[in-house]
C-alpha cells in the first residue's frame, strides 16, 4: 500500500466516498479506490502503480466479463450499477474424432474470445481503453497443454465432456487409488476430471512428457490459457475453484498435492500458480489484447461462478444451473464438507472471493433432452413450446422419461444406464412425452437437493436457478412442486458472467464485497410449492422405479 500525498494531484479534486481515480504510470493505468474524503493530506493506493503523471477521475465502472463456454463464447460489459450494457455471442466448435471423444481448438476459442470481447465493447460504445477490470469464467476441466516459448497448443483441447481417459481411471481404480483420492481431493476417479486427460497425453506421446519434465510445456484449463494469452504469454495463472476441478489438488490445503501429481505423472512445473478467485491476476498485454492494459482481477470456474453471481454465500444457499445438463452447488462454509456420497467436494467463493467450500452435483441431460425431443423426434420446432404443451394436460398418464443418454450422473454415477420410457400406454402421445421429459429434468435436480440437505445436515427451503431452461415456468413450478421448495429466478440468468463481474469488481477494488450492485440481485419471479404432499410422494415413487428400470436394462 503505497501513500502518496493530495499535493501530488491536481488541486480542483472534489472527491466524493469510495471514488476511483485512474491514473497514468510511467507504464501502465493503475487504479487507486478513495475509501472516504482525503484525511491528513494523502490517499490510498490500493492496486499498483507510481507516482502519477497525471489523473482522470473515471464517470463511471465498466467491466468486462468473458464466459467461455462449452458450446459458445460471450462477453458481457457492465457498468457501475451492474447494468448490463454490452454483450456478444459466438459458437465454438467442437470435434468428434472418436465415439466418446470430444476436442476443441484452443487457438479457435481465442480467436473468437477476442472477437466477441471487441463486439461488446462496440455495442456498450466504449473503447477498451475504458475497461477497468476483467472477469474470467470459463468450462471447467477441459485440458489444455502448450509451449512454454511460442504459446502454441501441442494437442487439440480434450474436453470435459470427452472419455478418452476412461480406461486409465479404471486402472487406477483397480489398483485402490479411489478413495484416498477422493479424501485428498473431494473428486471422483473418473475422466470428467483433468488429471487422467494429461496422463493419456503423456502415454500416448512420452516425447510430451519429456519436454513437460524440462520445463518446455504449460498445463491449463480454459481460465489459464486464456490468462496467457491475453498477458502476452507474461501470466501462467489459475484461481482456486479451476485447480480444484484437476484431480492434482488438495482440498484441504489447498495447493498442488504432490502425490497426486506423482500419481498422474505430472511434472509440478507446467502446472498455473493458483490465487483467489477475486484478486489482481496480471494486466492485458496492448499488442495481444485489443490495445489496453487492464487488470484482470476475477476468475473462476462456470459453475462456483454462477453460485457466487447468485448470492450463495452462506451455508446451505443453493443454486442450479439448468443447460445442456444441470449443475447444482451448495455452498458448504469455511471447512471442507464430508464427503457425501453420489456427491462432489470443491472449492467455491466465500463473500470476499476468496476459497471456501461448496457441495457439488451434475446431471449429464436436461436441456438435451429438449434437443432430443426436437432435432431426433420431431415432436418440437424450438425449446420454448414445451412451456405450452406440458401447461395443456393435466399429467403425463403415468409416463416417465429417464434421459439417460451418456448415463446417469449424481447420485448414481453409472455410465453404462441408457434412456428409458416407463409406463407408456395407449392414451400416451405427444403432450405427455414432451411433459415428461420437462418433468425428468425436475425429478433428476430433486434427487441432488435431498442429498446436499442430507450432506450438509440443514434444510433447504430455497433454491436459486439459471440457465437457459429457467425460463420455463413450467419447469420451474414443477420444480417447486416436487421438491417442496421455493424457487427463485432472478431478472438476469446470466449468473456466470456476472459472478465473474463482481469477484473482478471486488478483486480490482472497484466494488466493496458487502456493497455489490442491487440490480444483479433483483427476483423475477418466485415459485412457491403448490403440490399435495401425497401426491407428491406418489410422482416420486415412480420416478425411483423408473430410474430402477432403467439401471436394469
Amino acid at each position: 500500500m503505497k501513500r502518496l500525498a493530495a499535493h501530488e494531484l491536481p488541486s480542483h479534486l472534489d472527491l466524493p466516498l469510495d471514488s476511483i481515480v485512474r491514473c497514468w504510470t510511467t507504464s501502465h493505468w493503475a487504479y487507486i479506490l478513495f475509501r472516504g474524503r482525503l484525511e491528513n493530506d494523502t490517499f490510498t493506493e490500493t492496486r499498483h502503480g507510481k507516482q502519477s503523471a497525471r489523473t482522470i477521475i473515471t464517470g463511471h465502472i465498466m467491466i468486462l466479463s468473458i464466459d467461455q463456454g462449452t458450446t459458445g463464447t460471450t462477453a458481457f460489459v457492465f457498468d457501475s450499477r451492474g447494468a448490463q450494457i454490452g454483450y456478444s455471442y459466438a459458437e465454438i466448435s467442437n470435434y468428434y474424432p472418436k465415439p466418446g471423444w470430444v476436442e476443441q481448438n484452443a487457438e479457435e476459442i481465442w480467436q473468437i474470445t477476442l472477437s466477441v470481447c471487441s463486439a461488446a465493447l462496440e455495442r456498450a460504445g466504449i473503447r477498451a481503453s475504458d475497461i477497468q477490470a476483467v472477469g474470467i469464467t470459463n468450462q471447467r476441466e477441459t485440458t489444455i497443454l502448450w509451449d512454454r516459448h511460442t504459446g502454441e497448443p501441442v494437442h487439440p483441447a480434450i474436453v470435459w465432456q470427452c472419455r478418452r481417459s476412461a480406461e486409465i481411471c479404471a486402472e487406477l481404480v483397480a489398483a485402490g487409488n479411489s478413495q484416498w483420492l477422493r479424501e485428498r481431493s473431494g473428486l471422483l476417479l473418473d475422466a470428467y476430471f483433468s488429471a487422467s486427460k494429461l496422463l493419456w497425453l503423456f502415454r500416448q506421446n512420452p516425447k510430451l512428457l519429456a519436454r513437460a519434465r524440462s520445463g518446455a510445456l504449460c498445463f491449463g484449463t480454459m481460465d489459464s490459457w486464456l490468462i496467457w494469452k491475453m498477458s502476452g504469454g507474461r501470466a501462467h495463472l489459475t484461481d482456486h475453484t479451476n485447480a480444484s476441478r484437476t484431480l492434482l489438488y488438495n482440498l484441504a490445503q489447498k495447493h498442488w498435492d504432490p502425490e497426486l501429481l506423482a500419481l498422474f505423472d505430472c511434472p509440478e512445473s507446467i502446472l498455473p500458480e493458483i490465487r483467489p478467485s477475486a484478486s489482481y491476476f496480471t494486466d492485458t498485454d496492448p499488442k495481444a489484447f485489443l490495445g489496453t492494459d487492464a487488470p484482470i482481477c476475477g476468475v473462476a470456474g462456470d459453475q462456483q461462478a454462477a453460485l457466487f453471481g447468485q448470492g450463495c454465500i452462506h451455508p446451505g444457499d443453493i443454486k442450479n444451473t439448468y443447460g445442456t445438463g444441470c449443475f447444482m452447488l451448495a455452498f458448504a462454509g469455511e471447512m471442507p464438507p464430508a464427503l457425501p456420497q453420489g456427491l462432489l467436494a470443491t472449492v467455491a467463493c466465500d463473500v470476499h472471493g476468496a476459497p471456501a467450500y461448496a457441495v457439488e452435483g451434475s446431471v449429464f441431460t436436461a436441456g438435451s433432452a429438449v434437443q432430443w425431443l426436437r432435432d431426433e423426434l420431431g415432436l418440437i420446432q424450438q425449446a420454448a413450446e414445451t412451456e405450452i404443451i406440458a401447461q395443456s394436460i393435466p399429467d403425463t398418464r403415468g409416463v416417465y422419461l429417464v434421459p439417460a443418454f451418456s448415463g446417469l450422473g449424481a447420485p448414481h454415477w453409472n455410465p453404462l444406464a441408457r434412456g428409458t420410457i416407463c409406463g407408456l400406454s395407449r392414451g400416451a402421445g405427444r403432450a405427455e412425452l414432451v411433459r415428461a421429459t420437462l418433468e425428468s429434468i425436475a425429478y433428476q435436480s430433486d434427487e441432488l437437493v435431498r442429498l446436499m440437505s442430507e450432506a450438509l445436515d440443514l434444510p433447504i427451503s430455497h433454491m436459486r436457478v439459471d440457465g437457459g431452461a429457467s425460463v420455463n415456468n413450467f419447469l420451474m413450478q414443477f420444480q417447486a412442486d416436487i421438491s417442496a421448495l421455493r424457487v427463485e429466478r432472478p431478472r438476469q440468468i446470466e449468473s456466470t458472467a456476472i459472478g465473474a463481474a463482481l469477484l473482478a469488481g471486488i478483486g480490482s477494488g472497484l466494488w466493496q464485497s458487502r456493497r455489490l450492485p442491487e440490480c444483479l440481485k433483483e427476483i423475477d419471479r418466485d415459485f412457491l410449492p403448490a403440490m399435495a404432499a401425497p401426491k407428491r410422494e406418489s410422482l416420486l415413487a415412480g420416478w425411483k422405479r423408473a430410474v430402477s428400470a432403467c439401471q436394469a436394462f
